[in-house]
Formats: structure tokens, C-alpha cells, sequence
């Protein structure tokens, strides 16, 4: 990359932060092999991969978090299940925290369900297990339970296994943040009936959209295997914006980002005449479902997956360097630090009461895109809220979280340099 180009270059937590140049040459060559964009090999490959590395029975794969989740909550046929209630479906209730994306909260209202809000611990950012034990005993219907591992960090889970065999829960794992974390030596994703993770383009590994639904259970592996044979490939077109994603990104958008600011011009035009994606759709933030949901993951996102998870290990071990760098450079200032446990460090988030402010004047004094997960208690912060039957004033916590926390990037793009200059920046203004 030119010099020119590099200066304007930000430092950035998001827009494909994971790709090397091997991802983007892959991507590519992808773009002028069609035949291979739908179905392939690499689609059991991954999945055999996952069932490897986590150690579980099954694995299927989505094209994304979300298609992972849907399916999972078709499997469960919830609206079969008595619980000792004649309840319809549409009254079945899921126990899931605040302090999360609507990427997590929409496949429970697409699928006929009602979220109820769990707040969050204000030091794990994980689900606060006093407010889920009220909640419990107040909401008798609530029979299933999906926890998070934010960030990375693993929820307490022997604390949570208590509390699904004292009241009988279904468990659902969002490992979303977290592929690669432990808890107490075991992988997250496998303490449940079920698990998903997400291959998004800011997540642990990426092919842009991707997902992954995990299960020891054979009855539920069977009636997802139906579910992902019954929703179909996405369009050819839908890939074509996937892996044309990390090329633009990486060779045009980011090297001129701040230049007259025409890489964020180029960025935002793209997605307005649907040559790239968006992360979240704008049906999303009022609960409604975008046409590519759910489907399959289609092979040529699989290749890309494919070569992220080969490099899973080297990935995470990065972030646990930069996370260690944080702590010691930024131990004696008034941030407050997140625990450290055994997280993998998706984001190393802070907190601090000028948490907006820093992030705006990073930006614009520093060309340093900080990350701002999460802005409300159900992201992004434009969600509606009414329409994901959140009531303000129910997650305190998450609440307050939503407004003083912000997130240091770790990804394999990070060096020890740019996290100086994240660092530097942080000491001089704050």
C-alpha cells in the first residue's frame, strides 16, 4: 500500500477486521469461479471442522448467527411442548439478556416467541444471575434460557447448570462473541442443548455472513438437519455482495477512508445501491425479516470460513496479547478495566463516563474508528425497542452499560504499534 494511502488509513475495530491477504486474494479469485458459490464440498468440510474442534456430535451450517438461532428454535418445536401450561406459542416465553444486537432478539420474534429481558452484570457484561433468578420465579412459563458470552467471556456456567437442572431450562448457548473461549476447560457452545455461533464480518472468524448450530442432542441434530435442508440457499447475487465485501473494504474503502472522506462516500454508496451489505438490515431494527433469512451457508462463503478457522488459534492468541497490553498501559488511569477470567477478547471493552466523548474525539482528532458495542441495550441504537418487547427501565445495568463502556479493537490487524497509538490517545485526552 502506498504511503499516501496508509496515512489515511484509520485504525479501525470493524469494516472486516480479521482479513489478511490471503482472505482477500481467496475472496477474489472466488468472485470469477461461480460454479462454486452454492454448493460444494467446503459446506461439510466446516462443519466436520467445528465438530472436530468443539467436540460435539453435530454441526450445521447457516448464513448466519441468525439462521443458526431460527433453526435451533424450529428444532425445539416449542409450540408442541406442554411446560404444564396450555399456553400457545405465541405465549412461549425465551429468557435472554439485555446488553445484546437484535441480530440475537429477532429470530426469537420471527419464530412466534416472547423475549424476556435479563439484565446484565456490570463487571462480566454477561447475564446477571440475581435479576434471572427473579425473573424465574416471577415468569413461570419461561422455560428456555439463551446466555451470551460477551465480548468473549464466558458466562459463570456452573453456576448457570444449577439453575436449568433446579427449574428444568432448555440452554441455549449465543456464542456468537466467543468461539475459541472456555469455561473451566470445556468450549462454550457445548454446556447446552444447543449453540450457535456467527462467522459476521467483526466477529471471532468471518466470511462476511456465516453461522453455525452445534448439538450433542440427536432428536433436536435431526429436526435442524430438516430445517437446513428446508431453508435453502441464499441468491447468487447475496453471495456476490459476501465476497465482494472484503475486496472493496480492503483494497479501496479503507486506504482512502479519511482522504476527503471518500472512503466512507464510497462505502455508504455501495450500500445504498446494494453492491455490498449491511451488517444489519433496516427491517431488522423494527423485528422484521429480511428476504436471505433464513438460508444455508453457501459454499463460497464456507471456503472463506474455512480459511479463517484455520487460523483461529493464531487469531485469539493475538487478542490475549493485545488485551495484556491494554491492561498494563492503561492500569493506572481511570478506565475501568474488564475481567479477565478466560475471555478471548473479541473487543477489550472499558468503561468510562465520557465513553461517547472518547470515541468522537478519537475519530476525529486521531483517525481511530473505537468501537461502540453497545449503545443501547438492544444494538444498534436505532433499534426499536417497542418492537423487540423491550420496556425502558427493565435492565438497569444494561442500561447504564449502554452509555460508559466502549471497545479497544484486538484483531489480528491490531499490532503492538497501533495499540500504542490507541493507548497514547487515551492518556493525552483522558
Amino acid at each position: 500500500m502506498c504511503k499516501i494511502c496508509q496515512y489515511f488509513k484509520p485504525i479501525s475495530i470493524s469494516l472486516s477486521p480479521n482479513t489478511e491477504k490471503d482472505d482477500v486474494w481467496l475472496a477474489f479469485k472466488m468472485i470469477f469461479r461461480p460454479w462454486l458459490w452454492k454448493k460444494g464440498k467446503a459446506i461439510l468440510e466446516l462443519e466436520q471442522e467445528f465438530k472436530n474442534y468443539l467436540g460435539v456430535n453435530y454441526a450445521f451450517s447457516f448464513n448466519s448467527g441468525r439462521s443458526a438461532l431460527l433453526a435451533i428454535l424450529k428444532g425445539l418445536e416449542l409450540e408442541k411442548r406442554s411446560f404444564g401450561s396450555t399456553e400457545a406459542s405465541a405465549d412461549k416465553e425465551i429468557l435472554v439478556q439485555a446488553f445484546t444486537c437484535n441480530a440475537a432478539v429477532n429470530p426469537i420474534i420471527w419464530s412466534g416467541l416472547k423475549p424476556i429481558y435479563i439484565d446484565c452484570d456490570e463487571n462480566t457484561f454477561n447475564i446477571d444471575l440475581r435479576d434471572l433468578k427473579r425473573k424465574i420465579t416471577l415468569k413461570s412459563k419461561s422455560r428456555v434460557l439463551m446466555i451470551q458470552h460477551t465480548f468473549g467471556l464466558p458466562v459463570k456456567m456452573d453456576e448457570i447448570s444449577g439453575l436449568i437442572e433446579r427449574y428444568n431450562l432448555i440452554l441455549i448457548e449465543d456464542c456468537a462473541h466467543a468461539l475459541g473461549a472456555e469455561y473451566n476447560g470445556q468450549k462454550v457452545g457445548t454446556f447446552g442443548k444447543a449453540g450457535f455461533f456467527s462467522f459476521s464480518r467483526d466477529k471471532v472468524i468471518s466470511s462476511i455472513y456465516g453461522g453455525m448450530a452445534v448439538t450433542n442432542d440427536l432428536s433436536l441434530a435431526e429436526k435442524i438437519r430438516q430445517a437446513q435442508e428446508g431453508f435453502g440457499y441464499p441468491s447468487f447475487f447475496w453471495v456476490f455482495q459476501q465476497l465482494l465485501h472484503p475486496i472493496l473494504v480492503n483494497w479501496i474503502i479503507l486506504p482512502i477512508y479519511n482522504f476527503l472522506d471518500l472512503g466512507k462516500i464510497f462505502l455508504i454508496l455501495s450500500q445504498w445501491f446494494h453492491i455490498l451489505s449491511k451488517a444489519v438490515h433496516w427491517k431488522e431494527k423494527k423485528g422484521e425479516k429480511p428476504a436471505y433469512f433464513p438460508k444455508r451457508l453457501p459454499n463460497g462463503l464456507a471456503i472463506l470460513a474455512l480459511n479463517q478457522f484455520k487460523k483461529l488459534d493464531k487469531f485469539n492468541n493475538h487478542r490475549k496479547k493485545i488485551a495484556d497490553f491494554y491492561y498494563e498501559k492503561l492500569k493506572n488511569y481511570s478506565f475501568i478495566l474488564p475481567q479477565k477470567d478466560s475471555s478471548i477478547f473479541l473487543r477489550f471493552t472499558i468503561k468510562h463516563r465520557k465513553a461517547h466523548e472518547i470515541i468522537y474525539q478519537a475519530w476525529n482528532k486521531r483517525n481511530i474508528l473505537i468501537g461502540d458495542w453497545y449503545t443501547s441495550p438492544i444494538a444498534p441504537d436505532d433499534t426499536n425497542l417497542e418492537k423487540m418487547g423491550y420496556q425502558i427501565g427493565s435492565c438497569p445495568k444494561a442500561e447504564k452499560l449502554s452509555k460508559i463502556t466502549l471497545n479497544l479493537p484486538t484483531h489480528i490487524n491490531i499490532s503492538l504499534e497501533k495499540a500504542q497509538k490507541i493507548v497514547d490517545f487515551l492518556k493525552r485526552y483522558f
